[in-house]
């Protein structure tokens, strides 16, 4: 199970339809928020791949925090139209793609993260 974290609900779709093309069940939440409920909600989700910039005070960064102290086995992919911001430094085990990301590195990665 993938969750994906997207404002923009065109580039949501995107995103939830590549990977469940590729065989991987999907849910979709528009905001930290919703992801936040859901992941309270649904044990079985093993990626997220989440947008930095949201609406509604938690950005992308802070959700993958969050997620990392509340539920350390889930693998969480970070994507971004903007550079990572320098003074941030991404932790080992997450991944940073920028926007437009390739279809194929993105299904890679999910692959190895949720095997």
């Amino acid at each position: 199970m993938v969750l994906v974290v997207e404002d923009e609900p065109l580039v949501r779709l995107f995103a939830s339809e590549i990977i469940e093309e590729d065989g991987f069940e999907v849910l979709q939440a528009a905001d930290a928020t919703e992801a936040i409920v859901t992941l309270e909600a649904r044990l079985d989700v093993r990626v997220v791949f989440t947008d930095v910039d949201m609406p509604g005070g938690i950005d992308g960064i802070m959700l993958a925090l969050c997620i990392r102290e509340r539920w350390p086995d889930i693998q969480i992919i970070i994507t971004s139209g903007r550079p990572w911001p320098a003074e941030t430094k991404l932790p080992n085990d997450m991944v940073f793609f920028s926007k437009p990301y390739r279809q194929d590195r993105v299904l890679e990665t999910v692959r190895k993260m949720a095997a």
